[in-house]
């Protein structure tokens, strides 16, 4: 990632292009925000400018609400026309900027409908919102929004709830909006009704879609429509820079990686519990490091040894496959590991003895893949272990006291 530095110039923004043709296809849903000056479309010509492709469709309805776009069965018709790479979600300007209570009553659950639909035709589809704009002057309705600065904050905090909600990404126009209005405040983004954007509004929207989608710079692109070649190149500059330093604060990724593999963990002397933060995965396959392995979604697992052991998660789901690693370190400050290799003292019929061992707790045998075994023992003031259950080989017998944890060699040979 980029170290963001305001304003940034034009030639480290150039360093952000790919020459690599990519292609998507993209479905847009919304209303005038959208197909005013035919965003889609715009779009489009600017993607196709910088060598990648967009196939694309739309559904806008002047002032349509996501509670309107829900119930309206021409919508799902689109959604489940095509196994879309993006379903792009907008919802009519000023409902995000409400109140959080009304916001949670006729809106998110809307929005979560809609995104099901998405999922349900195609579970590898991105749900991305289009995160819009503050009106000129703000919304005269409440003081949150009654300024630009203040309406455009709003829709910002409830797109990326909505976002977080429905698993999906951002585009945010709205961001790249106000850096223009505080570094190019000459340069005009609404029509005469201070809410709908004019050409360079929507150009801007299309600049910061392409930056979004395809995580490519539109610095550079030969199309500029009506505008002068520095205002487009302003425009370009400020949706590069609004998104690219920022992908993963927008949850922006590839179409080729929707499975996220990540994990959390908890270690409790020589235990330690994985807490399995993977997105959009079934199985999981986890190495911890020393030989011992599984396939639950949140294992736990004792090291029969103090170390550095670097653990690899696995997480694959229906469109991809993602990995993970990261080191745990185990030192029990209490643990005395006997270096020399004990051969256990034959009792006949299996069972071994080990002497010396006092006020114990608990015993513990493992294999020297760091694997728990079975085993049976008779506790008293010595120990005597059955291991006729297992192979032939060396065993850690783990064995807590009231004086600490002794971590024990054992040379087991079968009779």
């Amino acid at each position: 990632m980029l170290e963001r530095i305001l304003p940034l110039s034009f030639a480290l923004i150039v360093t952000y292009l790919s020459y690599a043709q990519d292609t998507a296809s993209v479905l847009f849903i919304g209303n005038s925000y959208t197909y005013g000056n035919n965003l889609p479309s715009m779009f489009s010509t600017l993607s196709s400018s910088l060598g990648d492709q967009v196939d694309f469709d739309s559904h806008t309805a002047g002032g349509a609400t996501f509670n309107g776009h829900a119930n309206n069965p021409a919508v799902y018709t689109k959604i489940n026309s095509e196994a879309w790479d993006y379903v792009v979600l907008q919802a009519q300007s000023q409902e995000p900027s409400f109140p959080d209570a009304q916001v949670n009553a006729n809106t998110l659950p809307f929005a979560i409908q809609l995104a099901d639909s998405v999922y349900t035709n195609n579970i590898c589809s991105e749900v991305m919102m289009f995160m819009t704009w503050g009106r000129e002057n703000g919304d005269p309705q409440w003081a949150p929004i009654s300024t630009f600065d203040g309406m455009n904050a709003r829709l910002r905090a409830a797109y990326m709830r909505m976002a977080d909600s429905v698993g999906g990404s951002v585009s945010p126009v709205g961001v790249a909006w106000k850096y223009v209005r505080d570094n190019h405040p000459t340069i005009g983004l609404y029509t005469g009704d201070g809410s709908h954007p004019n050409f360079a509004g929507t150009y801007l929207a299309a600049c910061t879609f392409y930056a979004s989608v395809f995580r490519k710079s539109p610095v550079g692109s030969p199309y500029i429509g009506s505008l002068s070649a520095q205002v487009a190149a302003d425009l370009q500059n400020a949706a590069a820079v609004t998104v690219l330093d920022s992908l993963e604060q927008f949850n922006l990724r590839p179409t080729s990686e929707h499975t996220q593999a990540d994990y959390s963990f908890v270690i409790n002397g020589s235990a330690v519990d994985f807490t399995n933060l993977s997105t959009d995965a079934i199985t999981y396959t986890w190495d911890f490091g020393n030989g011992g392995s599984s396939s639950d979604e949140n294992p736990s697992y004792s090291y029969p040894t103090n170390g550095f052991y670097t653990v690899t998660l696995v997480a694959e789901g229906p469109c991809d496959i993602d990995s993970v690693q990261y080191e745990i370190e185990i030192n029990i400050a209490s643990l005395n590991e006997n270096k020399q290799i004990y051969k256990l003292r034959t009792l006949g019929s299996g069972q071994y003895e080990i002497l010396g061992l006092n006020h114990v707790e608990s015993v513990e045998l493992y294999n020297a893949a760091g694997q728990k075994v079975r085993f049976e023992l008779d506790l008293t003031s010595t120990i005597k272990v059955d291991a006729s259950q297992n192979d032939t080989g060396i065993y850690i017998l783990k064995v807590a006291s009231s004086t600490g944890v002794d971590l024990i060699r054992l040379a087991y040979v079968k009779n």
